[in-house]
């Protein structure tokens, strides 16, 4: 039984930052998931990876992890850089790129 806390990423056709804030320990699966012979669907006999526990910081996950005695890997999140542009600067007159016309 493995686990991995980390902060999940925003979705890429989300502009805010919501659901960024909180941290999750989810659990690594412990055997690799078949096809039902009767659907077709994948599937799994293993519960545990189902379960994602989320926490308020990073540091209450990881306490959590050593109290339980689980084994963990703690995944740091990647901050997205931010480009200050004004709209002023597509009417510019010494644009880097000219419009199209």
């Amino acid at each position: 039984m493995f686990a991995k806390i980390y902060r999940p990423a925003r979705n890429a056709m989300q502009s805010g930052r919501g659901k960024m804030k909180n941290w999750v320990l989810e659990f690594s699966p412990e055997m690799a998931r078949k096809p039902d012979p009767l659907m077709g669907w994948t599937s799994s006999s293993d519960m545990r990876s189902q379960i994602k526990l989320k926490f308020e910081s990073q540091e209450e996950a990881v306490a959590y992890a050593k109290r339980q005695g689980i084994p963990f890997q703690l995944v740091e999140p990647h901050e997205p850089k931010r480009y200050e542009k004004s709209y002023a600067d597509n009417f510019s007159a010494d644009r880097k790129q000219p419009w199209s016309h």
